[in-house]
């Protein structure tokens, strides 16, 4: 590599960015930057697949494993906080990884991110106190009335991103639509993004086995520790919500693990579907990225 570069492995669940990442790491003497908007809480390793002791003893990763479930982050956060440690990376062993599924941590890390305001903590509180006595189609329809625009755009299944449009109108007095410009923000360093790509039934069986992996790993247990969280948005994720409907009784375990395993399937399509739109991100399968990433190497 005779440029610095920032280099992105993202792709679908389970569909091998993980190890691909550490695989390039070790090979170009760097470290990983984690872009998984739930690997950064503390507690729930198994249901976000956090990378083994094993593997981080061979790499360091940055962003995982740092903050209290009840602790707030986004997207904004996060460019900061990666666009801070890739330079500093990228200086000291010229280029650096970053691998995740997050798509909006992806894309606010390559392109940037809007500047919004800073919601004071008394609208953030207020907020979320009416969201749990609510619900979510009150949060929605919230949404519908201050910024129609925007509620014809967004994922509305996204709890996280329809709270945080919310909490911004309410900051700024402004829409949602109206803060967004939507200008790419040039980088110090060069940006390759690579996408792991699977045939969809090769993925789907590697989703299904992993979740079966995650329940062999204690994901019952982890899902029980956690329940009495179980209102906090960290917690809002495949794996857990399904867990949390088991031991609430509105569905029995076999229901739930099936749950789980669909709504991973569901969550992939989606993460293929962003990243289409994507014309400069490289799709492959692990091994045919490896070799364009490492042309010389035998990693």
């Amino acid at each position: 590599m005779d440029q610095p570069e920032l280099i992105v492995i993202t792709g679908p669940t389970a569909s091998g960015k993980s190890a691909l990442a550490i695989d390039i790491a070790r090979a170009v003497g760097t470290e990983v930057i984690s872009a998984d908007s739930r690997q950064i809480y503390k507690g729930i390793p198994v249901v976000t697949a956090m990378p083994s002791p094993e593997e981080l003893a061979v790499v360091k990763h940055h962003l995982i494993d740092m903050l209290p479930l009840d602790a707030y982050y986004s997207a904004a956060r996060f460019e900061e906080d990666a666009l801070a440690i890739a330079e500093k990376l990228i200086d000291r062993n010229g280029s650096a990884i970053v691998c995740g599924g997050s798509m909006m941590y992806v894309d606010a890390l390559c392109n940037g991110i809007d500047m919004l305001p800073t919601v004071p903590d008394s609208i953030r509180h207020d907020l979320e106190k009416e969201f749990e006595k609510k619900g979510g189609d009150w949060l929605r329809e919230k949404l519908r009335l201050l910024d129609p625009e925007y509620y014809g755009i967004v994922d509305l299944c996204n709890t996280k991103r329809v709270f945080h449009a919310i909490e911004i109108i309410l900051a700024s007095g402004k829409t949602y639509t109206e803060l967004r410009t939507g200008k790419k923000r040039k980088r110090p360093f060069r940006i390759k993004k690579y996408m792991t790509d699977l045939p969809r039934e090769v993925l789907f069986d590697r989703i299904n086995r992993r979740v079966d992996i995650m329940l062999e790993n204690g994901l019952e247990e982890e899902a029980r520790a956690a329940y009495h969280m179980r209102h906090l948005n960290s917690l809002n994720t495949v794996g857990l919500k399904e867990m949390f409907a088991w031991f609430e009784g509105t569905m029995d375990r076999d229901t739930a693990i099936a749950r789980i395993k669909k709504n991973t399937r569901v969550y992939a399509k989606k993460q293929m579907t962003w990243w289409a739109r994507d014309p400069e991100i490289v799709k492959g399968d692990p091994d045919t990225l490896r070799k364009l990433i490492l042309p010389d190497s035998n990693a």
